[in-house]
């Protein structure tokens, strides 16, 4: 019997979306959470992309579900952050949902928010925990190669503290 997500919405920003769909894992969002919320923000910074990059291509196909008009709050709006992140904190700070989010400012700005915050080598760790990643180094390293940008004494302290691995 497969295990439940612990976490009942994520609210997905551009880069983790565009990386994990070049890499064919967008399951790793999906089992994280039940619910998978993209903001139209997001979803318009998807569509200004090539036709046949991989997310556009499952976010025209409903892959990522209908996208979502935000409301954008004055208190995040004060943080001068892009259209995604923006909308993707103000919808996290409205649902409670989790916001999966890869820009170090936007995640500066989701912690003074009181928004629960997860990027994609988080998912990565957590699924590599729960057994649906066999080589996290191989798939950091498709991530890198696909151009999400992590830095190196993040990557190892994770790896250590989460994996055991050097």
């Amino acid at each position: 019997m497969a295990e439940q997500p612990a976490v009942t919405a994520l609210v997905v920003d551009t880069s983790p979306l565009v990386v994990l769909s070049k890499v064919d894992r967008l399951d790793l969002l999906r089992e994280f959470a039940k619910a998978l919320l993209v903001p139209s923000a997001v979803a318009d910074e998807i569509r200004a992309g090539p036709v046949q990059d991989p997310a556009r291509v499952a976010l025209e196909s409903g892959r990522f579900g209908e996208p979502i008009h935000v409301d954008v709050l004055p208190m995040v709006m004060e943080w001068g952050l892009g259209a995604g992140e923006t909308a993707v904190l103000s919808l996290a700070v409205t649902s409670g949902a989790v916001a999966v989010i890869d820009d170090r400012e936007a995640r500066r700005a989701a912690h003074a928010l009181g928004v629960p915050v997860v990027g994609t080598l988080g998912l990565v760790l957590q699924a590599t925990r729960d057994g649906r990643v066999e080589s996290p180094a191989m798939l950091v390293q498709a991530l890198r190669d696909v151009g999400l940008r992590l830095d190196e004494r993040a990557v190892a302290h994770a790896f250590h503290a989460i994996l055991g691995e050097p």
